[in-house]
């Protein structure tokens, strides 16, 4: 039985190692050399006595061994970083961690964030994206802008509004498209974090026969803008993310009298620990402004049910 803990720099290669799928994407993300990775991760092998990996044509693949044994490090590493995250935000309780998603960071949040730092210039902001939505209950993040279904417990939520659903393209494309079956022939772009979504319009236009994952699949919204932009297919589009293409012309929508209303909203939630603090308040009461003051987002602000 192995009682003595293994050294923590070999720990942290062998989780990086495992979550990168390889030595080499280890290396990049530890700033080390591709040898130091292998040299670690053979130390931490004699350590133990096992095989962690096994070596393939491909690459490297975890043994079941070391399947079971990353079970138990990553959840380790990442208690580490909640409980980093929990300490930062009592030695540095004016500090923002604002979670949301990397197309609404890119498209509608990040263009906007400079004038709330004017409005309170002695708060840090830490914006960070993922494609899931974050735990609110476990304190790692003071706000989360999410679109979806609020949650009903230990969370305070502020509703911002419900958007609309809309395939859309270039104008050369939607000369084509002369009705919603023509959408039968064309390339869908699919976003697959929210697959669900072209199978919400879909379904309420009744062309529950077009498969949406039959064709190219992108991890978010602003991916799959882009390549319609350039005429690659069909995307959906949803406010306000298409904003720019459609003011410079470059997108349209083929179909403006189907938009499709989801069950959905966006809005901002924050944990109950952390709504009452000053900067938290004051974000969400910035974030109301943005979206009342967005023309964009006119007509699309109403009370959630």
């Amino acid at each position: 039985m192995h009682t003595r803990l293994p050294p923590l720099n070999a720990l942290r290669t062998f989780d990086a190692a495992a979550r990168a799928g390889s030595f080499r994407g280890a290396a990049e993300a530890l700033h080390v050399t591709q040898s130091a990775v292998s040299h670690q991760i053979k130390f931490l092998e004699d350590s133990l006595g096992v095989h962690l990996f096994t070596r393939t044509a491909r690459g490297i693949e975890l043994s079941q061994a070391g399947e079971a044994f990353h079970r138990h490090v990553r959840t380790a590493f990442d208690a580490i970083d909640q409980g980093m995250r929990a300490l930062n935000r009592l030695t540095r309780p004016d500090d923002l961690t604002i979670q949301t998603y990397s197309t609404v960071a890119v498209r509608w949040l990040m263009p906007r964030i400079a004038s709330f730092q004017k409005r309170c210039p002695g708060v840090v902001i830490r914006l960070t994206t993922a494609q899931d939505d974050p735990d609110l209950t476990d304190d790692t993040c003071d706000v989360a802008l999410l679109i979806g279904k609020p949650p009903a417990v230990r969370v305070r939520t502020t509703y911002l509004f419900t958007p609309r659903l809309y395939p859309v393209c270039t104008p050369r494309l939607a000369e084509t498209l002369h009705a919603l079956g023509d959408l039968a022939g064309q390339a869908i772009l699919q976003v697959h974090p929210s697959r669900g979504d072209w199978q919400v319009w879909l379904g309420a236009v009744g062309l529950t026969a077009i498969d949406p994952d039959a064709g190219l699949r992108f991890d978010s919204y602003d991916h799959a803008l882009r390549m319609a932009a350039r005429g690659h297919g069909v995307a959906l589009g949803m406010e306000p993310y298409a904003a720019e293409e459609f003011a410079a012309g470059v997108l349209v929508r083929p179909f403006p009298e189907h938009d499709v209303k989801p069950d959905f909203h966006w809005y901002i939630a924050s944990p109950e620990t952390r709504a009452e603090a000053p900067h938290v308040r004051a974000f969400h009461a910035w974030m109301r402004e943005q979206v009342e003051n967005d023309p964009a987002l006119a007509g699309l602000r109403e009370p959630a049910t």
